[in-house]
């Protein structure tokens, strides 16, 4: 299945999950846990939901430094409280773009999260759950997007501003 943009599309999917079949599709959400509330707004049932996910992955795309011209600088408060360090944690070292035709970033990475369904996240789901439920829910399980875009940062492949850009809360 191509992307999910209609219930006539999502019914085809879960029908063929429901045989079997493993359905791999695009839907446009914010987050993995806005995939399970999009699909019910589209009007798929709850119990028909819970039967057939077995996970939801979400990816956003951020800028990559370019390694030739980042300019490291050590964590700020500013930055210490975004990456949910404390005050007597260490300092990280992080990067900023430098001064190249690019804007100093070259390239592009991915980041991702991903909802595992298990049974508990299976009962949420037939029970009708909020997003914010299950958003919570999942990440006592697995790192949510924006963590993983942090790990980027730390790993000094992009900058906090870019994940904070494209995960920004809405």
């Amino acid at each position: 299945v191509g992307e999910i943009r209609d219930l006539e599309t999502a019914q085809i999917a879960v029908q063929a999950s429901l045989t079997g079949h493993l359905v791999m599709s695009t839907l446009h959400t914010n987050t993995a846990a806005g995939a399970m509330t999009r699909l019910r707004d589209m009007g798929i049932e709850p119990f028909l939901l819970s039967s057939s996910l077995v996970g939801v992955v979400a990816q956003r795309l951020v800028r990559t430094l370019n390694p030739e011209t980042k300019q490291a600088f050590e964590a700020g408060e500013y930055e210490r409280r975004l990456l949910g360090l404390g005050p007597n944690d260490p300092s990280p070292t992080l990067y900023k773009p430098g001064r190249d035709a690019g804007g100093g970033f070259r390239g592009r990475t991915g980041i991702y999260e991903l909802i595992i369904i298990d049974d508990q996240m299976r009962t949420m789901i037939h029970d009708g759950a909020s997003e914010h439920e299950i958003e919570r829910y999942a990440r006592t399980q697995t790192p949510s997007i924006r963590d993983d875009g942090l790990r980027k940062v730390l790993a000094g492949e992009t900058t906090l501003e870019e994940v904070l850009r494209v995960t920004r809360e809405d």
